[in-house]
């Protein structure tokens, strides 16, 4: 059942503050963007934006969230799981803002308090359970050697990721993807690339 009234409104505003502020994010990164420009965009003073988040840390775990949906309807389509991390990792490269928001919050929600700790907790879980999956599946055709341990995979080619992203923002000249496509090609058997 759809939505209606005052709630529709409020929920369509909150969707509207997201994506505007997922582009200010990227336009102008974590550091040079504030939550006043954010407001400014979606014609809101700052305390009228946070009237629709209960902070600003949920505000910045929900624009991570929908950051992920994003990805994840632009990419399901590249691949496999390891495919589509090589093809986000470019991506990313493109919205140095978004990564420095990434790293930021993540490092933050560390803390079970934080407002955003249980959308990571959720994206770890689902993120690893389609490496897993990916990995089990590669096992299956042969692509991947059976001893490899698909949830020990699944977390070190994540943390790769995460600790790829922290590098190149100290350092723009570290390609994300190209060292994570190698590192894969050192995991997958020689001329199993074309497998899914």
């Amino acid at each position: 059942m759809a939505a209606t009234g005052k709630y529709a409104k409020g929920v369509a505003k909150r969707n509207e503050i997201l994506h505007k502020a997922l582009e200010v994010f990227s336009r102008e990164g974590y550091r040079g963007t504030s939550l006043r420009e954010v407001a400014e965009a979606v014609n809101l003073s700052q305390a009228g934006l946070l009237h629709y988040f209960d902070s600003k840390e949920e505000l910045f775990g929900e624009i991570l969230r929908v950051r992920d949906e994003s990805d994840r309807d632009e990419y399901a389509q590249t691949g496999s799981a390891p495919d589509a991390l090589i093809a986000i990792m470019r991506h990313n490269m493109a919205v140095p803002g978004l990564v420095q928001l990434y790293a930021t919050i993540s490092a933050e929600a560390a803390e079970p308090n934080h407002p955003a700790h249980e959308f990571f907790v959720r994206r770890y879980d689902g993120l690893r359970g389609m490496f897993v999956n990916s990995v089990r599946d590669r096992q299956s055709s042969g692509t991947l050697d059976s001893s490899i341990d698909p949830e020990a995979l699944a977390s070190i080619m994540l943390a790769v990721a995460d600790g790829m992203q922290v590098q190149w923002l100290i350092n723009p000249s570290v390609d994300m993807a190209a060292n994570i496509e190698y590192l894969w090609s050192l995991i997958e058997k020689p001329g199993a690339g074309a497998a899914g």
